[in-house]
């Protein structure tokens, strides 16, 4: 099995935000399908779903400032389609909960086994840490996302993302409840990390789809 499906051990390490958000796009209505058998859904749900979600990209696609947006659009509105379907019929809490575990679970051993062996592998794993965070921030982020450097040096790497496009877009669609589900995605990656192997620590104490006024991705090393 390939256990880098995203390539992270690249030197020369550039997302594919096109590849990656097509993958959880269709990993997150494919497992909300799989899981609501009981819901009692009308059949060719799922498929409305993807014909909706085409016509509100169309719809948004102002907000698109440049490439990545257009992916991290599509992802956010996946979220804001499922939702508007799902929550009259299963309530508010129930569709959050399903949303959640449809965005964050598919994906989430592959990519804790592709950042671990990135981090097991790399002869610095903080240096490669920050660099697949700086290559994502421009590449997988972009201009919809406003980032704060307090500090960038040796020992620390302090990014404040103080402009999340995704919160903007479930805002602008009154859904910024569903911001935390963004915000779990890390997760994944986030506990890949090993301080004690790795020699360096992650901390995001919270984010602002938790109620922040920022989000601080923060990573230190532990050995001096």
């Amino acid at each position: 099995m390939h256990t880098d499906p995203f390539d992270l051990a690249d030197n020369e390490y550039v997302p594919d935000a096109a590849r990656d958000s097509a993958a959880v796009v269709e990993a997150f209505f494919d497992h909300l399908a799989a899981g609501l058998p009981d819901a009692d859904l009308p059949e060719g749900l799922f498929a409305d779903m993807r014909g909706e979600l085409a016509e509100m990209e169309a719809a948004d696609a102002h907000r698109c400032v440049d490439e990545p947006a257009r992916y991290n659009l599509r992802m956010t509105l996946a979220l804001v389609v499922a939702y508007r379907v799902l929550r009259p019929r299963l309530g508010r809490d129930a569709t959050i909960a399903a949303l959640r575990g449809a965005f964050v679970e598919p994906l989430g051993d592959a990519v804790q086994k592709a950042t671990r062996s990135m981090l097991d592998s790399a002869d610095d794993p903080f240096a490669t840490m920050v660099a697949v965070s700086k290559s994502r921030e421009e590449h997988a982020f972009g201009a919809g996302f406003t980032f704060e450097r307090p500090a960038d040096d040796h020992q620390r790497y302090h990014v404040d993302v103080v402009q999340c496009f995704y919160h903007d877009v479930l805002v602008a669609h009154s859904a910024s409840e569903l911001t935390p589900v963004m915000c779990e995605f890390d997760a994944n990656w986030i506990r890949a990390i090993d301080p004690a192997k790795h020699g360096f620590r992650f901390d995001r104490v919270t984010t602002i789809g938790f109620g922040g006024t920022h989000c601080p991705f923060h990573w230190e090393r532990t050995e001096r």
